[in-house]
Order: structure tokens, then C-alpha cells, then sequence
């Protein structure tokens, strides 16, 4: 059985407010359960699945499944979009350290499964 993936990382709340909130998201992959697809949880427990390879693709450039976004934004910062009933939700990430969690997908995965 393939091992599980869960990392952290540090990302921002984007809002009109002069100071961006920052906050620590658990960022999940499970290779047995869901291979073509990552996971990202709030601290509020809201949690988000979506296709792996729309990370993958907004890293590069936009790409969208459901009610999730993603995006380059400068050299160094994604950006994801979450949209609920409620509205949206805006939050930045260092474009490294989704990256990282993406190559340990990929190890975690298998040739089976690589995407």
C-alpha cells in the first residue's frame, strides 16, 4: 500500500483588508483512496478535493474543476480559489512549497497512477 501525503504549508488569506491573514493548511494525498486527486483543509475544517492535476496545471497557468481555481500569480506565489454557496475565498501560496507536496505525490503514487 502506497503511503499517504500530508504536509503543511503556510499560505494568505487575499481579502480588501490592509493586512492579509495568514494561515495553515493541511495539504493531503492519498494514493489508495484517491490517486487522481489532493485535498487542502482549513483550520475552520473546511476541506476541498479536487483533481491533482488542476494543481499541477495552475501552476503554470489557470486551471479550474468544480468550485476550485488555480493560478500563477507573479514568479514565486499560486493562488487557489475556492468557491462556496457563501462566496469565495482567496488565498496565496508560495509556488514552492506546492510544488514540493506535488513531487511527494508523485513518489507516493507509483507508476500506476502518475499524472
Amino acid at each position: 500500500m502506497s503511503p499517504t501525503v500530508e504536509e503543511h504549508a503556510r499560505a494568505r488569506i487575499v481579502t480588501d483588508a490592509p493586512q492579509h491573514r495568514s494561515v495553515r493548511v493541511t495539504l493531503g494525498y492519498d494514493p489508495a483512496g484517491h490517486p487522481s486527486e489532493v485535498r487542502f483543509s482549513f483550520p475552520s475544517g473546511r476541506a476541498w478535493e479536487f483533481p491533482r492535476d488542476v494543481l499541477e496545471q495552475g501552476l503554470r497557468g489557470p486551471a479550474r474543476s468544480g468550485d476550485v481555481e488555480v493560478w500563477p500569480c507573479g514568479r514565486v506565489q499560486t493562488v487557489v480559489e475556492f468557491h462556496t454557496p457563501d462566496g469565495v475565498a482567496v488565498v496565496q501560496f508560495d509556488s514552492s512549497e506546492l510544488k514540493r507536496f506535488l513531487r511527494h505525490t508523485r513518489e507516493a503514487a507509483g507508476p500506476a497512477t502518475r499524472g
